[in-house]
């Protein structure tokens, strides 16, 4: 009986480019809550249901949820796929890289303690499952598909007999690495996004970039949608006030946040800083469109029965009239 090929078996090698190169990441994991934003270990699962899509995220004891650090690594992958198809180099899930080229691509040291942290990262990648209807076509019984997956099928490390690592391979999920590969789903990041230290943070910035875009009108979230979005376990009133911090600092590159209220109801505004040249490189296809008649931006439509019930949370794009401090790593510290 012949011996089924393994998945490995099955792709080929793809080799990381050297060189600097621009900061990609994959629109969905910018709109949606697929990543802890805490620290500390994280076990609770993250459950979001919008405009027809639903997720569940969760991880193991041992490791916990993936966080937002953990997807520099993603940040890194999907950035070395599209500058391989510009250059006319075929990309592959099975990717191998040294860990300090991924550490300097992330703005990392690379110290012991930083490739300590770049394993656990990788671990709670592969060990974090996420089942989701985003991008699953609907049956013609009107029955959706749920995907399920890791972000990292397998990795395996080489070590040298001094102890030291020589390379990593790692397997994509077909999920992301299908996203990636379609221009149109991905975006740029600004080229400072690494220095952005807090989870919220990080989030808030690829929540406002992917919703505000270069739309000169900017854009703007209810303060409670935005929580819902975040999968943040904070209570909404610590969370606002971060994000209250986060708009008087203006600690996000590239755009200009400010606080609204209108009718009871607080809101988070934003559009692009005309002011910061790096926005000319923030490319790509256009954000989400147009807002329907309750007042909810394109992608999020939330469903009654979800927490909030009110049908008008949501963003819609209307007139709106740093250095950040250095992460702490990959892994929790």
């Amino acid at each position: 009986m012949s011996k089924r090929p393994s998945e490995r078996e099955q792709l080929s090698l793809f080799r990381a480019l050297p060189g600097d190169m621009a900061l990609r990441d994959a629109q969905d994991l910018m709109a949606y809550p697929f990543f802890s934003l805490a620290k500390s270990p994280r076990t609770v699962p993250i459950r979001f249901e919008a405009g027809g899509v639903s997720l569940t995220v969760e991880g193991v004891p041992e490791h916990g949820i993936a966080t937002i650090w953990d997807a520099d690594v993603l940040i890194w992958a999907a950035s070395q796929i599209v500058q391989a198809k510009k250059e006319g180099i075929a990309p592959s899930r099975l990717m191998v890289a040294t860990p300090y080229e991924i550490l300097r691509f992330a703005e990392r040291g690379t110290g012991r303690s930083d490739y300590m942290a770049l394993r656990a990262a990788l671990d709670r990648l592969q060990s974090t499952t996420v089942a989701t209807t985003l991008r699953q076509r609907e049956r013609p019984n009107g029955a959706r598909r749920t995907h399920r997956f890791s972000w990292i099928n397998e990795w395996k490390e080489y070590i040298r007999p001094d102890g030291r690592s020589d390379g990593i391979e790692l397997i994509l999920a077909d999920w992301f690495f299908s996203g990636v590969m379609d221009e149109a789903l991905v975006l740029t990041l600004d080229p400072t996004y690494f220095r952005l230290s807090g989870g919220i943070e990080r989030w808030l910035y690829r929540v406002v970039r992917k919703h505000g875009g270069r739309q000169p009108g900017g854009w703007r979230f209810d303060m409670r949608h935005l929580h819902l979005k975040s999968g943040s376990l904070q209570r909404p009133s610590d969370f606002a006030i971060q994000v209250r911090q986060l708009a008087r600092r203006q600690a996000l590159p590239g755009y200009r946040l400010t606080m609204e209220r209108r009718g009871g109801v607080e809101w988070l505004a934003f559009r692009p800083s005309p002011a910061d040249p790096c926005q000319d490189d923030l490319s790509t296809p256009s954000v989400d469109e147009v807002v329907d008649g309750v007042w909810t931006g394109s992608v999020d439509h939330p469903h009654a029965p979800r927490v909030i019930t009110r049908r008008t949370i949501g963003g819609t794009p209307a007139p709106t009239y740093r250095k950040a401090t250095p992460s702490n790593g990959l892994g929790t510290p």
